[in-house]
């Protein structure tokens, strides 16, 4: 029971979402993820999905990563809000989505997000996706592009090797796997949290498995951003902005994965000068401005 608590512990750092640069993180008193004046549940897809929606203006939808939940955006809510109707809703199986289900997927994630928008009645949406929110931001746009007006993604990768992945980390994250795989044949009433972790463990691990072709179905507007010393790999980074047709590329120098918490100003004043000003297609002669 502890070396599978040791593990999880270690796969809730890996999901960078914030907890290990400083002692006592934002994210932690913030009201975000917890506002009872806003926060709701609506019942989709065979769960009940709490989600917040703050502001007034046009839709922007923002989506956690791994084991995350709304409150890891304490820097980008208030920021947008001014300007915008930001929606965010914890995803399926994490923060206050509970689902006991066996099985989780990007697929069924990104499409949750479809039916929340449905039942939000919104038409489309700016969206803006960190690491496995990333990862379904793409296949948002890939499978229902109708919804995503543009979208910006940081720390996402298309698969889950080491051609991705820092070897390091993709090494460290499948060792855990293994370790709590093997740990949990040896518990003989594992809780349903414990299912729960090794689960999206075992989504961190094996997927998502998305074909760099396919990011040709993206026709919205999008910006890919990564830090240079990224959990996913630089070169992995460039692939998914070159294989999106309307695409900027954005690598941050001297950061990690956590773009939107180290670097929340620069990176809320980049994003919001992405969707507020129009797509410049930059070719030929347009190379030297």
């Amino acid at each position: 029971m502890k070396h599978l608590k040791i593990v999880l512990t270690a796969f809730l750092i890996l999901a960078a979402i914030g907890q290990t640069f400083a002692q006592k993180s934002p994210m932690d008193t913030t009201m975000y993820g917890r506002n009872k004046a806003v926060g709701k549940y609506v019942n989709l897809r065979g769960f009940n999905m709490y989600y917040e929606v703050y502001g007034k203006g046009e839709p922007m939808l923002i989506i956690h990563g791994n084991g995350g939940s709304i409150n890891n955006f304490v820097y980008q809510i208030p920021y947008f809000a001014k300007n915008y109707q930001v929606i965010l809703a914890d995803s399926r199986a994490q923060g206050k989505s509970i689902d006991g289900k066996d099985s989780i997927s990007y697929e069924m994630m990104s499409d949750d997000l479809n039916a929340l928008m449905d039942h939000l009645k919104i038409k489309d949406a700016n969206v803006i996706g960190w690491s496995d929110g990333g990862i379904e931001g793409l296949l948002l746009a890939i499978n229902h592009p109708d919804k995503v007006k543009k979208l910006a993604v940081t720390g996402a990768n298309l698969w889950p090797d080491s051609t991705a992945v820092d070897p390091f980390v993709y090494k460290m994250v499948m060792n855990q796997n293994r370790i709590a795989a093997d740990t949990m044949k040896k518990i003989k009433a594992p809780t349903a949290e414990q299912k729960n972790q090794v689960k999206l463990l075992h989504l961190l691990s094996f997927e998502p498995n998305i074909k760099l072709e396919v990011l040709k179905k993206i026709t919205c507007p999008t910006l890919v951003i990564g830090g240079d010393h990224d959990v996913i790999r630089t070169e992995h980074t460039m692939k998914i902005a070159e294989a999106i047709n309307k695409s900027y590329l954005w690598i941050l120098p001297n950061s990690g994965h956590s773009t939107p918490v180290i670097y929340h100003d620069l990176f809320n004043q980049v994003v919001s000068d992405f969707f507020k000003n129009p797509y410049r297609k930059i070719d030929k002669y347009g190379r030297f401005n």
